[in-house]
């Protein structure tokens, strides 16, 4: 299959399964919202330019970041189409995992996590529309789905914001019930998203097998791409070197599972697309893991090269 047949291939659902999605989209939104807490947002005060810094870095970095790498590779307009929702999705609470694991500045991760949650209700939509039109081959796919700019934005967004508004007046009224329901829902909802991956790549088989040998390596650099650019914005903004991994996991690790489910429920269940979304939902765990574990090996071994300049 050419390349570019990769933009006439379609995730085939029917309105049942479409409604069943967007209530998993609005269910994704508020288990966000139940981990977020008031105090997550004070830091912004505190240190405005390092949470400022890093929200744009994620907001409006990463998705012109990803217009650049896609004039670069001129890929087809599918693919491009799902590295622009990719960008424009907010991080998750993986990022906040890998932060705490690999060391780093747990509360500063998920204070970008928090603010970029927020945001993402109005911001996500927006910039898919803003970005993809940007790229000639997938502003005339997105017109050819009949991708209306106005109800996208609505629905999109009303999607997002209720769900992640309810969440979060219910977790400030209930903070121990929210977080029983929290340590539940988390990886409910991760086990729904890996499932859909798994049963959709099963099911769409010749999709997966077709966009592969595109997909996976535009993934891998568009992927480096974002952890890079988190790691580089840290030292623009001189952050410590805790607070630098926090972001570079923070740009780098995407809700890539809301860009999947947006495409699958609002643009026709593009092929090209979701193949991109669903491989960056697992490289960049993948990824993100390895790096986790190289930072812990530096300190492990900046602790032993310390030790042993005492000892000597």
């Amino acid at each position: 299959m050419d390349t570019n047949d990769l933009d006439a291939l379609r995730v085939v659902l029917d309105s049942n399964t479409r409604l069943v999605m967007a209530g998993i989209l609005a269910g994704l939104m508020f288990t966000v919202a139940l981990s977020l807490k008031v105090d997550d947002f004070k830091a912004l005060r505190s240190y405005p330019l390092r949470i400022a810094g890093g929200v744009v870095a994620q907001i409006l970095g990463l998705p012109a970041l990803t217009m650049g790498l896609v004039l670069l590779m001129n890929p087809p307009a599918s693919i491009a189409l799902g590295m622009i929702v990719v960008a424009s999705c907010p991080g998750g609470n993986v990022s906040n995992v890998l932060t705490h694991f690999a060391r780093g500045n747990t509360a500063y991760s998920v204070s970008l996590t928090a603010i970029s949650s927020v945001l993402a209700a109005v911001m996500t939509p927006v910039s898919i529309l803003f970005w993809s039109n940007l790229y000639p081959p997938t502003s005339i796919l997105v017109d050819s789905l009949n991708v209306q700019p106005w109800p996208f934005l609505t629905q999109t967004a009303t999607l997002l914001a209720l769900p992640l508004a309810v969440g979060m007046v219910f977790a400030a009224n209930f903070p121990e019930t929210a977080e029983k329901m929290r340590k539940v829902l988390t990886p409910a909802s991760l086990l729904t998203l890996a499932g859909l991956v798994i049963v959709g790549s099963y099911g769409n088989w010749n999709i997966v097998l077709a966009a592969g040998v595109v997909v996976i390596p535009i993934t891998i650099i568009h992927n480096a791409s974002a952890l890079g650019l988190g790691a580089i914005t840290g030292r623009i903004l001189r952050l410590d070197d805790k607070r630098r991994r926090a972001l570079t996991f923070e740009v780098g690790i995407q809700n890539a599972g809301l860009g999947l489910l947006i495409l699958l429920n609002q643009f026709d269940g593009l092929g090209g697309a979701a193949a991109l979304t669903a491989m960056w939902s697992v490289w960049h765990l993948i990824a993100g893991g390895m790096l986790a574990l190289a930072f812990r090996f530096r300190n492990k071994t900046e602790k032993q090269n310390l030790t042993f300049g005492e000892m000597t």
